[in-house]
């Protein structure tokens, strides 16, 4: 029987859906995992997998082409099989749905399931570089209805703390991950559905995933009978010890004795902040005897803690690394004069509303530069060089868990002023984990700035496929000399990091120039 393909929502703000490239063509045939198609949203490229096997009888959008979410994109069955009343729709409401991996809907598992009213939610791709997600917290119970838009729970990937929302009503009957426990993407985490209604098939017949339960257990769902009893996931008992599932992992992996923590939730159970707010109280050391000791002797406890790498870090480190040694990397820097600088921030915060920062006379410079000099706004495409005629800038912001990296957009054709907002705007949501993955890509060039922590001079690495990123130090006070005088003077080092695939020395040069004219000279980036 024929499989009808849609365009999934691939996020919660996704209303359509372009076909950036068929990787199948009609005739080819398919698996279950193959990549069908790579798809532009709102917010990402992403692959778009079969969950059929079979033979791929019909596209119903061309390359470049726009449908709306749920509009049928392409029909994989049986090679020679009538599918011209699918196409008419006369028989949709006959078809199965195969869904792509790339959303929390309904799945189409290997086994005719098609007479269980319930959906199999997975963990969604949240992001272009996201392979699994962590769920920080559970919004809803076993048991409890869900309407469509509701908020199931936050999920933790490696750029931000996101919500998931469901996309079906019906009654939560399963939970396949606890909180703080992570699971790859396109895992199964959740099912919806008609309460009482037997899913274990969903599941036996469902692909296992990392972390992922093939079959409800105890602590995690109730059975299709006791949907009505929920079982609640908040916490767990350890010898008469009520501690949450997330408290119990962080204290198993700091060594701490859960039964000499104090509990500050609900009926004295033990929660995160109690973990990591924990001191342990020190054990009394006996004096050494001197009698006999002719030098000191240390007295101590060795000690260290280990943590897992979480997901953020992970991305990190895979990218960075890929990066350095991937793109020959290059640097130039320069000194800038920032006395006039000093003079007209002064200035500007005297009578304006958003007081305006080094970084985002920074930033409106070098959205100022990339325009007479767009090469540095490049990006490298193996096969291709892409010269972006926005500016769209990244700013490096450090967060607890890493770094990651908002983008002020259209930033050229923002005023002083605006940009502060702006920045100020995303840095709290950056540190806040509020950030939405919009607001997380599309930079051309990146800004990261380490003066504020002291740092005179220091070099980035790239942000692939971007060909540039400005490192920028500390003001220093420092002698100069002028009109044949030393006198006191305020420097600042920049140090532009580049590819050389795209970006030559003397291109680099140019841009730092220019640069450095708009910041000793500030009046221009004013007009």
């Amino acid at each position: 029987m024929a499989e009808v393909i849609r365009m999934p929502k691939m996020s919660d703000t996704m209303t359509d859906g372009t076909i950036a490239s068929w990787v199948k063509k009609v005739g080819d045939k398919v698996k279950a995992g193959d990549v069908l198609a790579e798809v532009e949203t709102d917010k990402a490229t992403m692959e778009l997998e079969s969950y059929e096997t079979g033979t791929l009888l019909y596209i119903g959008v061309k390359e470049q082409g726009s449908v709306p979410v749920d509009a049928i994109i392409a029909i994989i069955g049986t090679e020679g099989e009538d599918i011209s009343a699918l196409i008419s729709g006369g028989a949709a409401a006959a078809a199965k749905v195969a869904t792509p991996a790339l959303a929390p809907v309904a799945a189409t598992p290997a086994v005719d399931t098609s007479g269980i009213e319930a959906t199999v939610i997975r963990m969604p791709k949240m992001s272009d570089t996201m392979t699994d997600g962590t769920i920080a917290a559970w919004l809803k119970k076993v048991g409890d209805k869900v309407k469509a838009g509701d908020v199931l729970a936050e999920v933790e990937t490696d750029k931000a703390t996101m919500e998931l929302e469901s996309y079906e009503d019906g009654v939560l009957l399963y939970i396949g991950v606890e909180a703080g426990k992570s699971i790859a993407v396109d895992g199964i985490i959740a099912v919806i559905g008609k309460a009482g209604v037997d899913f274990t098939p969903l599941l036996s017949s469902a692909p296992k995933s990392n972390g992922q339960a093939s079959a409800p257990v105890q602590d995690s769902v109730t059975s299709a009978a006791a949907v009505s009893a929920p079982v609640a996931l908040a916490s767990t008992s350890d010898a008469r010890t009520k501690i949450s599932p997330l408290a119990k992992k962080l204290a198993e992996d700091k060594g701490i004795d859960i039964k000499s923590l104090a509990g500050s939730g609900e009926n004295g159970r033990i929660v995160k902040r109690d973990v990591e707010t924990f001191t342990p109280s020190a054990a009394p050391v006996k004096e050494a005897s001197t009698a006999s000791v002719s030098a000191p002797i240390a007295i101590g406890t060795e000690s260290f803690e280990e943590i897992p790498v979480n997901t953020m870090r992970k991305i990190i480190a895979k990218r960075l690394t890929e990066s350095l040694f991937t793109a020959p990397h290059f640097s130039l820097t320069i000194d800038v004069d920032m006395d006039k600088a000093m003079e007209a921030r002064a200035s500007i915060n005297a009578y304006a509303e958003a007081k305006v920062s080094f970084n985002d006379m920074v930033i409106k410079a070098v959205a100022t530069s990339i325009h007479k000099h767009p090469k540095v706004n490049g990006q490298w495409l193996g096969d291709k060089i892409r010269y972006n005629h926005h500016v769209h800038i990244g700013v490096a912001v450090a967060v607890e868990d890493g770094l990651i990296v908002p983008v002020v957009r259209f930033a050229d054709s923002l005023s002083l002023t605006q940009i502060s907002s702006t920045v100020k705007d995303l840095g709290g949501k950056a540190k806040n984990k509020k950030l939405q993955p919009a607001e997380l890509v599309g930079n051309t060039f990146t800004i990261s700035n380490l003066g504020m922590f002291g740092i005179e001079s220091f070099s980035s690495i790239l942000n692939q496929p971007e060909v540039c990123i400005l490192s920028v130090g500390a003001i220093r006070q420092i002698p100069v000399v002028k009109n044949g005088q030393i006198v006191p003077g305020n420097m600042m080092k920049v140090t532009l990091t580049s590819d050389h695939r795209v970006v030559d020395g003397a291109v680099g040069a140019a841009f730092l120039k220019t640069l450095r004219e708009l910041l000793e000279d500030p009046i221009r980036i004013l007009a």
